[in-house]
């Protein structure tokens, strides 16, 4: 069934800055399947490794469809140090699955595409609503708590310094 909906309007906990990672694939080929399922195969032990690491800064992600060839990752962070040190670790699963695609991308001639943006927000600079929706997005990384605790209006909750 899901995850219950929280009735009314509330909006994230967290009121200080967060890392929005966006991830993704694109299958250019869909017969090019050892060009793209090792891709997608990939990010599934870099979060489960995310996942057990308390410390490792990834705050939560959703994973989503875009049409027929593109799946992606919205994920939150605490900090770009941290993304930035995952990416970077030598004994983490990133390092070695991103040398790998570098590999197919040479070899698989266009079949598959990888991209990521990489967005940093200030404490204040970021506002959330939710209505009649379980715990989603960033609210759901951070923490739901009524609207009213942080401003009934969008920009009431967007305080900047």
């Amino acid at each position: 069934m899901g995850a219950r909906a929280i009735e009314g309007r509330v909006t994230a906990a967290s009121e200080d800055g967060v890392v929005v990672f966006l991830i993704g694939m694109r299958i250019n080929s869909f017969a090019a399947v050892r060009s793209w399922w090792p891709v997608a195969r990939a990010m599934g032990p870099m979060l489960a490794e995310l996942a057990r690491d308390e410390d490792s800064g990834l705050l939560g992600c959703k994973s989503l469809l875009g049409g027929v060839r593109e799946v992606y990752l919205v994920q939150y962070w605490e900090s770009k140090e941290k993304l930035l040190a995952y990416a970077a670790a030598p004994e983490g699963n990133h390092r070695p699955a991103w040398a790998a695609f570098n590999r197919r991308v040479r070899e698989g001639k266009g079949r598959v595409g990888l991209w990521h943006e990489t967005y940093v927000v200030l404490a204040g600079s970021h506002e959330t609503i939710y209505m009649n929706m379980p715990a989603f997005g960033l609210a759901k990384a951070t923490g739901v708590v009524p609207v009213g605790r942080r401003g009934d209006r969008a920009a009431d909750r967007l305080r900047t310094s």
